[in-house]
C-alpha cells in the first residue's frame, strides 16, 4: 500500500490518498466523494508500484470532460493567488445560484395561466361546468399579457380624444413572445386591417362572433393547451376521467405550494399590502385581481379566509371594481390597453 500526496483538481488543497493495490500493472481509480460533487481521479502509471511519489500529471474525470493539469500549472496558479484567501469553488456557487432561482424560473406563470389554475379544482382538475365567464377572461388575460410585455398598445387619442372602447388595438412590436398563444393571437391583430377594439378582439379570440368571415380568429382548446403548459411546468397533471357517456381528459394538481404562493399573493394584495391607490400596485398584479374576478375565480382565493378578512378582501375589490377605467388611463405611468380591457368587462 502506498499514499500519495497531490492537490485536488480545483487546486485549492493538499489531500493525502491512498492508494491500495500497489502492484496492478494498468490504471488505479480512486473516487473522492466530497460535498455534492463526485470526482474520479484515474491515474496511468506503467506500474503503479513504481510510481513516483511526487505524481507529474494528473487527470479528472468529471462528467464526460477529461482535463489534464501539470505540476508546474499548479504551482503557477498557487503564485498567482493571494495569500490568505479563502477557497472557493465557483462551480459550487452556480450551483447554488440554480438552487435559489431555478423554482422562480420554472414556475412563472402567465396572466392566463394564473387565472385558470385559480378555476382549476385540486383533485379534480378541471374548472366548474357552470363557469361561462373564464373562456372571455382568458382572452382578456391575452391582451393585457401582450400589452405588458411590449407588443400591443392603444391607438392614439386625437385631437377629439376617443373613449377606451372605441380606440383601436395597435401593434407595437411583433416580435415573438415564446409562448404559442400569445404568439398566435398577436399574428391576428399584426395581419387585421382595419384594426379592431378591445372588445371586439375579446369578442373574435373567444369565437362569439356571427360573422362566419371571423371565425378563424377563434383560438381553440385554450383551456386545455393553458393546463398542458402548467404540466411541462411541473404544475399539473394529466389523467384520464370516465363521466358515464365519455371519458374526459383532466389535470389535478400535483405542485400544490404554487398554487398557495398565487392565492397568498392575491390574498395579500387586497389585505395586508394594500395600497388603496391602484397606481402603486404591480400592474401585472393588478391585472390578475379585475381578470380573476371577471372569470369568476376570484372567490376560490378567498375561499380559506375567515369571515372578517373575506368581508375586508371583497370590499377592497369592489373599491377596484368603482374605479372609473377612463379616469385611471389618463394618469401618468399607467397602461391604457390595460385600463381598456378592464373597462370592457366593467362596463
Amino acid at each position: 500500500m502506498y499514499i500519495y500526496i497531490f492537490q485536488t483538481a480545483n487546486n485549492q488543497q493538499q489531500t493525502k490518498y491512498i492508494i491500495s493495490n500497489p502492484t496492478y500493472k494498468g490504471e488505479a481509480r480512486v473516487t473522492i466523494q466530497r460535498h455534492t460533487h463526485r470526482q474520479q481521479y484515474v491515474f496511468f502509471p506503467r506500474c503503479l508500484a513504481n510510481a513516483p511519489a511526487d505524481m507529474t500529471s494528473l487527470t479528472q474525470r468529471s462528467s464526460g470532460l477529461v482535463q489534464r493539469r501539470t505540476e508546474a500549472s499548479r504551482n503557477a496558479t498557487e503564485k498567482d493567488r493571494p495569500s490568505g484567501q479563502e477557497d472557493h469553488d465557483p462551480r459550487r456557487g452556480d450551483e447554488q445560484d440554480d438552487d435559489d432561482t431555478g423554482d422562480s424560473k420554472e414556475t412563472r406563470l402567465t396572466l392566463m395561466e394564473e387565472v385558470l389554475l385559480l378555476g382549476l379544482k385540486d383533485r379534480e382538475g378541471y374548472t366548474s361546468f357552470w363557469n361561462d365567464c373564464i373562456s372571455s377572461g382568458l382572452r382578456g388575460c391575452m391582451l393585457i399579457e401582450l400589452a405588458l410585455r411590449g407588443r400591443l398598445q392603444l391607438e392614439a387619442c386625437g385631437m377629439r380624444r376617443k373613449g377606451l372602447l372605441a380606440r383601436k388595438v395597435i401593434c407595437k412590436s411583433d416580435a415573438p413572445t415564446g409562448d404559442v398563444l400569445l404568439d398566435e393571437a398577436l399574428k391576428h391583430i399584426k395581419d387585421t386591417q382595419p384594426p379592431e377594439t378591445v372588445q371586439s378582439w375579446i369578442e373574435l379570440l373567444s369565437g362569439e362572433t356571427w360573422n362566419p368571415l371571423k371565425l378563424h380568429y377563434q383560438l381553440r382548446n385554450v383551456r386545455e393547451r393553458l393546463a398542458k403548459n402548467l404540466v411541462e411546468k411541473g404544475v399539473l397533471t394529466t389523467e384520464k376521467q370516465n363521466f358515464l357517456l365519455f371519458d374526459m381528459t383532466t389535470h389535478p394538481l400535483t405542485n400544490n405550494n404554487i398554487k398557495q404562493r398565487l392565492i397568498k399573493k392575491v390574498q395579500e394584495a387586497v389585505l395586508d399590502k394594500w395600497v388603496n391607490d391602484p397606481h402603486r400596485m404591480d400592474k401585472r398584479l393588478l391585472a390578475l385581481i379585475f381578470l380573476a374576478h371577471s372569470s369568476d375565480v376570484l372567490e376560490n382565493a378567498f375561499a380559506p379566509l375567515l369571515d372578517d378578512q373575506y368581508d375586508l378582501a371583497m370590499k377592497r375589490v369592489r373599491q377596484l371594481l368603482e374605479l372609473e377605467p377612463e379616469g385611471e388611463s389618463m394618469k401618468a405611468n399607467t397602461n391604457e390597453l390595460l385600463w381598456a380591457v378592464v373597462a370592457a368587462f366593467t362596463k
